[in-house]
């Protein structure tokens, strides 16, 4: 066989096509991010502007979705309380995988203003891995996109099948 085939940018020639196949996965992946809304609290609100047609995350891919079934982005937005907990990461576990989770807000994200509350879980990472953090309280609409645009990087970044192909 030819070096210049058995050899493709230092890789062999399964690993180049696995490697390829893995970035129009991702590409799809995130160019069609469907996330499962949790607002909690006032942070849900800035969540439901990002939606409207000022900001229209359609153009980027988000189609929101009710059922942790067909999601794959969870945005945990506003205070998560120690009752709340356990549903929260019920709904996490139904998620299929691959699954992210944007923590949005100060009060998702550690806490908050509420931090020393004796009913509130300090940041929804003690329940669930999160992926991304979206700080402010509450924060904007437009950084919460800019966390959604932040989760597309990470996405690309995804090595699925080449971690597969390596086994």
């Amino acid at each position: 066989m030819n070096k210049a085939i058995q050899s493709i940018g230092g890789k062999s020639a399964p690993e180049a096509v696995v490697a390829k196949v893995d970035d129009l996965v991702n590409f799809v992946r995130r160019s069609s991010v469907w996330p499962m809304t949790f607002g909690l609290a006032c942070c849900g609100v800035e969540m439901m502007q990002m939606y409207a047609a000022r900001y229209d995350p359609d153009r980027i891919g988000m189609f929101p979705r009710a059922s942790p079934r067909q999601a794959e982005v969870m945005i945990v937005a506003g205070t998560l309380t120690n009752k709340m907990a356990p549903a929260l990461r019920k709904l996490y576990d139904q998620m299929p995988e691959p699954k992210w989770v944007i923590s949005m807000g100060s009060c998702a994200n550690g806490g908050g203003y509420y931090h020393y509350s004796y009913s509130v879980v300090r940041g929804c990472n003690r329940i669930v891995p999160v992926d991304i953090y979206v700080p402010g309280c509450p924060p904007t609409a437009e950084a919460l996109l800019y966390g959604v645009l932040q989760l597309h990087k990470k996405m690309k970044r995804t090595r699925t099948l080449e971690m597969w192909w390596r086994k």
